[in-house]
């Protein structure tokens, strides 16, 4: 890789010249140095939150009443801020699963009801999901279990 380029004919002679950047600002200082003044951002919150208690409720009223002559954007922005958004809910299912079986049997009997209809597949992930955070549950009980005898055996 230690090739030596040929320059193109044009190129031939150029010597780059020193990178002068911004001759008004010098590398290392600051442009500001003495900062934000102390209480600027203080006095903006200020400045927000007395527009907001001094126009506020006329702010509110002329959009309730843009909302309430149709206009959609406006309806949209009281709703969105009156109702909750609404959450998917899954309906409950039942079906068999033995909580003493490996880990697993526990997934193929889900996979299983998948299969079979007993379970819709959103539902049947969100199962299995759950399966493997009490596996890991399972697993820290485990170790916490060994770590102990082994801290017994050493004391002893």
């Amino acid at each position: 890789m230690n090739e030596v380029v040929q320059q193109p004919a044009w190129m031939e002679g150029f010597v780059p010249g020193k990178n002068p950047g911004n001759p008004n600002w010098k590398k290392g200082v600051s442009g500001n140095p003495a900062g934000r003044p102390k209480g600027a951002a203080a006095s903006k919150r200020e400045r927000i939150a007395r527009a907001l208690n001094d126009d506020g409720p006329d702010v509110v009223r002329v959009v309730i009443d843009r909302a309430l002559e149709g206009d959609m954007t406006a309806a949209g922005l009281v709703l969105s801020r009156l109702m909750p958004p609404v959450k998917a809910q899954s309906e409950p299912v039942q079906f068999s699963l033995d909580p003493e079986l490996p880990i697993g049997k526990q997934i193929e009997a889900v996979l299983g009801a998948v299969a079979a209809g007993e379970v819709p597949p959103d539902v049947g992930q969100q199962i299995i999901a759950m399966i493997g955070t009490l596996s890991n549950v399972r697993k820290n009980e485990e170790l916490e279990q060994r770590i102990i005898q082994l801290e017994a055996k050493e004391v002893n």
